[in-house]
């Protein structure tokens, strides 16, 4: 699975980009990308990716649009719902990483017994 920016505003930043300058601790003017959505530009050069901690509500928005991206079959979808509202109730996870894990969980979950591997 490629690995999709979440913007603080609760929006995967997928193409809707546009570029910029910023000072960085390489240089007074580094190339960088922003969210066309919001504005929010990314530093990535200092590994400062944006870390959003939305509301458990918010938070299902934003799963069901993942969900949709990542074409999932519609009977795993509360599956993914139900692995996401487990992980959001730890309290110290961002939300792209609970996405992300909620994903695998649940693609493990639904593999076909040949694909798991050997249990031992």
């Amino acid at each position: 699975m490629k690995r999709t920016i979440l913007c603080e505003c609760g929006e995967f930043v997928q193409g809707h980009t546009f570029k910029d300058y910023i000072p960085t601790s390489i240089g007074p003017s580094t190339p960088t990308f922003g969210h066309t959505g919001c504005g929010l530009i990314f530093n990535l050069v200092n590994r400062e990716l944006p870390k959003s901690f939305s509301t458990r509500v918010q938070l299902k928005s934003i799963a069901m649009r993942f969900a949709e991206m990542n074409k999932m079959e519609d009977e795993f979808v509360s599956l993914f719902l139900l692995e996401v509202d487990r992980l959001k109730s730890r309290g110290n996870i961002c939300d792209v990483d609970i996405l992300i894990a909620a994903h695998k969980t649940v693609q493990e979950r639904t593999a076909p017994s040949e694909e798991r591997g050997p249990k031992g």
